[in-house]
C-alpha cells in the first residue's frame, strides 16, 4: 500500500512541477486546467505503481516523469482518437 502511495505522490509531484513551469501567474495555478493536470498526474502515477517491476528510486523517477508528461500524452491520444472517429462517421 505504501508503494502505491509513493508512486501516486510522485506522479502528482511531476504534474505539479509541470504546472509550475506552465503557469504564467497565480491565476493559472488556480485554474481547472491545472487541477486536471494534477489529477491526470496522480492517476498515471498510480497506474505506474501497477506496472513497475520493483520498488526503487529509478521507478519513482519514472513515475514523476509520467506525471510531468502524462497530460500531454493523454490529450494527444484523445485528439488522434477523435480524428479517427470523425473520419469513420464521415464515411457512413
Amino acid at each position: 500500500m505504501l508503494e502505491i502511495l509513493h508512486f501516486t505522490v510522485q506522479g502528482l509531484l511531476g504534474a505539479f512541477a509541470a504546472a509550475l513551469f506552465w503557469a504564467k501567474g497565480w491565476q493559472d495555478l488556480k485554474s481547472f486546467e491545472c487541477l486536471r493536470h494534477l489529477i491526470v498526474g496522480a492517476i498515471l502515477g498510480y497506474l505506474y505503481s501497477i506496472l513497475h517491476s520493483e520498488y526503487n528510486w529509478p521507478n519513482l523517477i519514472v513515475a514523476f516523469i509520467f506525471g510531468w508528461m502524462g497530460k500531454d500524452a493523454v490529450e494527444a491520444i484523445v485528439e488522434r482518437f477523435k480524428g479517427k472517429m470523425a473520419e469513420k462517421s464521415g464515411e457512413g
